[in-house]
């Protein structure tokens, strides 16, 4: 093993915190991974991590040497993919996460198409809708929508999504069309949402002059991801507050119908999350433009 591949073993090593796990992110048997920084500790004389039964951890001199390698790794990349750049040839594995609605109705079926572009592109797509730590789970990069919590990662504005607020037909004949906020209070049930970060309960909310207010709503189901949150709506147990593009087919088909529509939630960001912007790939890159484009009929103007 060369020293600019000792370079990468220590890099991410150092920032998954375990040999093993480190391993598999680069596809290495655990005792090469060893060899490798043994090896470069030899090198360069020092000692670079600090090995436990349970975790790894940089030492002083391995802290200072990880700023200088994650600069050394990302020009090597520029320099592997120059002429590749030029021939809009994209390779490797890219390891993205997002939410499992934008995944499956929106990122899945265009697939095809960004993988005929790119042949040799291998994508690994997860979905979830809790908090990942991407350094530690081995992801590139992470699609979220909302408000993002403070972090070491780097955030890409990507656009914001409509939010609507809608019913099905059954609920409205029983309950009645609200037409303003007020008459949500007394009259309405919602179906609840339990935010995945914390558990609780999100208010039902409305921009009025650009200011977010809230209103009381009852609701007698509180759910915890998007598929039932649609699914209760559907089935007439309440109001959502919903993105648009997530529940536009079942507005086309009639299934829900938009309600008050002077009364929307604020927009909801979408961005794009990667650990380091000098470590930044061409595949990467590529598939945040990609996504970008493919987003853009559903952000607002």
């Amino acid at each position: 093993m060369d020293k600019l591949d000792q370079y990468r073993v220590f890099a991410q090593v150092a920032d998954m915190g375990s040999f093993i796990k480190a391993a598999h992110a680069l596809e290495l048997p655990r005792a090469s991974v060893s060899a490798a920084i043994q090896q470069l500790e030899a090198s360069v004389g020092i000692r670079l991590l600090h090995r436990t039964t349970r975790r790894v951890r940089l030492t002083a001199d391995g802290a200072q040497l990880l700023e200088r390698v994650r600069l050394l790794l990302a020009d090597a990349e520029e320099i592997d993919q120059l002429f590749q750049v030029r021939q809009r040839q994209i390779s490797g594995q890219l390891n993205v996460d997002m939410p499992s609605r934008i995944a499956r109705r929106l990122v899945v079926p265009a697939l095809p198409g960004l993988l005929r572009s790119h042949p040799g592109l291998r994508l690994v797509l997860s979905s979830t809708d809790r908090a990942v730590d991407l350094v530690q789970e081995g992801v590139d990069c992470a699609i979220r929508v909302g408000n993002l919590h403070d972090s070491n990662l780097v955030a890409q504005p990507l656009g914001s999504i409509a939010m609507i607020n809608c019913a099905s037909p059954g609920y409205l004949r029983e309950h009645g069309v609200p037409e303003r906020p007020d008459d949500l209070a007394d009259r309405h049930l919602c179906v609840g949402y339990a935010s995945p970060a914390t558990g609780r309960e999100l208010r039902w909310e409305y921009l009025i002059a650009d200011r977010k207010e809230h209103v009381p709503v009852t609701s007698r189901v509180i759910v915890n991801n998007a598929e039932n949150y649609i699914a209760c709506c559907s089935a007439g147990m309440g109001l959502i507050q919903i993105p648009r593009f997530d529940v536009q087919h079942l507005l086309n088909s009639g299934a829900l119908v938009e309600v008050m529509s002077a009364f929307r939630a604020a927009p909801m960001d979408v961005s794009a999350l990667y650990p380091h912007r000098r470590q930044r790939s061409r595949r990467l890159i590529a598939f945040i433009e990609w996504f970008k484009a493919l987003m853009q009929p559903h952000f607002e103007p």
